[in-house]
């Protein structure tokens, strides 16, 4: 048996899944086509990088499907439109991993970091210039300008020739990774009073 044949053979297949499914829709016929376009789908998304979420993405594409099979009107373009679907689904995939925020368990931080923290230090200033080490340049420049300087953002933001959101997104990621250290401070202060 050829490679052809096999391949037609496994075309006429879908084809006949597919029409079943466009024709009369139910649990039977969804079934059908779930499992012929499922591995598929896998395969897509494996192929591009999502090898953990690749099942998960390919259940969310096929339960799209089921839902809006009903806007198909050109049943030859149903295979684009299902990979239209799978990409979008990764795009969303890939936008939600690029928003999630890393976090950082403070058993993980080492020990003279921690210390530095809770040792009183002789001024505040001394204090600061410590906290600030934990921000890249950039963070600390958006900080400085923002808590020391005192500019409003949009004054930060026309200085420094960027958009306003740049300067807030910095000030808000810059105090994020600050707070542990400044709540850890606040707590020790409590308790020395």
């Amino acid at each position: 048996m050829s490679y052809n044949t096999t391949g037609n053979r496994h075309l006429l297949r879908e084809g006949g899944v597919l029409e079943r499914f466009l024709e009369a829709p139910s649990e039977e016929s969804f079934a059908d086509l779930f499992k012929t376009f499922t591995p598929q789908l896998v395969a897509f998304f494996r192929a591009r990088g999502c090898v953990q979420m690749a099942e998960d993405l390919a259940q969310e594409v096929m339960l799209i499907v089921h839902r809006k099979a009903g806007q198909v009107r050109d049943r030859t373009l149903f295979r684009a439109w299902l990979f239209k679907i799978a990409r979008n689904a990764m795009c969303r995939h890939y936008g939600k991993k690029r928003r999630e925020v890393d976090t950082v368990d403070l058993a993980d931080v080492p020990d003279r970091l921690v210390v530095a923290c809770h040792r009183p230090a002789a001024t505040p200033a001394f204090e600061f210039l410590q906290w600030m080490t934990f921000l890249d340049l950039a963070e600390r420049e958006a900080v400085t300008l923002r808590f020391v300087d005192q500019l409003e953002y949009h004054e930060i933001a026309a200085a420094k020739a960027i958009p306003i959101g740049t300067v807030q997104w910095r000030v808000f990621n810059a105090k994020k990774k600050l707070a542990p250290y400044l709540v850890a401070r606040r707590d020790t202060t409590r308790r020395a009073a």
